[in-house]
């Protein structure tokens, strides 16, 4: 069986992608390939989302933000979005999943624990569905 490829998909690839992404390397290790990207990328992650990410034990300051390409979106089984609307591009024959999650950008550590605790639970139900 091969490897199926999992794309996280937000506007800036800061916060919510970058920790669903870091969930999915945690909870999946190798059995899932694991990419990451925004529409219109920040400078750098979310230094609120890598603490809230330390938090649980997951490490993901040493993440980049990376640019959105139509490769990548090619490349993956499965592209998760999480309010990027009409700048994700969309191709016949992948699995789409939109979450409807609150942006942690500006937020303080308390507002994004509970975006990350949801962001596991879905990566959860991710890895259960490609199982």
């Amino acid at each position: 069986m091969t490897t199926p490829t999992v794309l996280f998909v937000c506007v800036h690839n800061a916060g919510r992608s970058q920790m669903a992404a870091g969930w999915l390397r945690h909870l999946a290790g190798d059995r899932v390939e694991v990419l990451s990207a925004g529409s219109a990328p920040a400078g750098s992650i979310n230094p609120v989302a890598v603490e809230a990410m330390a938090e649980v034990g997951i490490d993901i300051a040493g993440q980049q933000p990376e640019v959105l390409t139509p490769e990548a979106v090619q490349a993956s089984d499965v592209v998760v979005t999480m309010g990027c609307g009409d700048a994700c591009p969309f191709y016949p024959g992948r699995r789409y999943e939109d979450w409807a999650l609150d942006d942690p950008a500006g937020q303080g550590i308390e507002a994004v624990r509970p975006i990350r605790d949801e962001v596991r639970r879905r990566v959860e139900e991710l890895v259960a569905s490609l199982a």
